[in-house]
């Protein structure tokens, strides 16, 4: 499996599949059309057409329409659509240089398909022989890519905290990282994607840190979702992108970016532009 494919497998998706969602006129979200017939119920609700999924014009501010759309979704889970409730709601925008429109649980964020905003903590400790980045695998009992490798702190950005304040309770619950030390998480940059699954659409943007941590930190994870950490060079992490699919695929997008920063991934290399410009969406 080469870079490409690693970044081509966040990028899997057909637009005609897919119903704009739509909230106070603006598109947020998009529906995939063969889950669209399970919104038929909530007509007092949603607007279900052929062009569109709208939250009805009546809900004209935040808590209304978060109110409407967290009871769609609790009726949705109890009838056995694909989502799990997490009990933590994500921000649901327009645009991101504005206010969020609504808040939405969390698990039901791929089914419509809004955007869901993350943090990526890329942790590396300098050596004689240079630098080395911290590996965590995930529990085999994650929802989500179990057993997969990972970040050594990574998670979604729940809305009511700061991106701040996230950095520093991901970084304690993941890794056991003082609230001083994971502070000092530099903000890099950002990668972006939309990929179709089984539960929707993944539409992610993930903020990028560098955390420098020192030689003798020992990362612990004290909420059971990571089941044990690696110190690699960065030729090893770059050894394993390239030999399959180890790596949770969205994890894979943010280390390509860490390499390429650091130079170890340069432009000698005939898709290097491909990669650069693979790593965020377009606009």
């Amino acid at each position: 499996m080469s870079l490409r494919d690693r970044i081509e497998a966040c990028r899997r998706w057909t637009p005609e599949d897919y119903l704009p969602f739509v909230v106070d006129g603006r598109r947020v979200g998009r529906v995939r059309r063969d889950i669209a017939p399970r919104l038929a119920p909530f007509d007092e609700v949603l607007d279900l057409g052929d062009a569109a999924v709208a939250l009805k014009a009546r809900y004209t501010d935040f808590e209304a329409r978060s109110a409407a759309m967290h009871e769609v979704v609790l009726a949705l889970a109890a009838a056995g659509v694909n989502l799990r409730l997490r009990d933590e709601d994500y921000a649901v925008h327009a645009d991101w240089s504005e206010p969020p429109l609504l808040r939405l649980e969390r698990g039901a964020v791929p089914l419509f398909g809004t955007c869901g905003l993350g943090i990526h903590v890329n942790g590396f400790v300098r050596k004689d022989d240079g630098l080395h980045l911290w590996v965590g695998r995930r529990a085999k009992d994650k929802a989500t890519a179990p057993g997969k490798l990972d970040h050594i702190v990574a998670g979604g950005q729940p809305y009511g905290l700061s991106l701040q304040e996230n950095l520093i309770k991901e970084s304690a619950e993941e890794a056991s990282i003082p609230a001083d030390l994971a502070a000092r998480g530099r903000p890099v940059g950002a990668v972006s994607y939309i990929t179709g699954m089984a539960e929707g659409l993944r539409h992610d943007l993930l903020y990028c840190y560098d955390l420098e941590l020192p030689a003798d930190f020992e990362p612990v994870c004290s909420d059971g979702e990571v089941e044990e950490f690696f110190l690699w060079p960065l030729a090893r992490v770059l050894e394993v992108l390239e030999a399959g699919d180890d790596f949770k695929f969205n994890a894979a997008l943010v280390n390509i970016d860490f390499l390429i920063r650091h130079g170890v991934i340069g432009p000698e290399r005939p898709d290097y532009p491909a990669l650069v410009h693979g790593l965020r969406l377009p606009g």
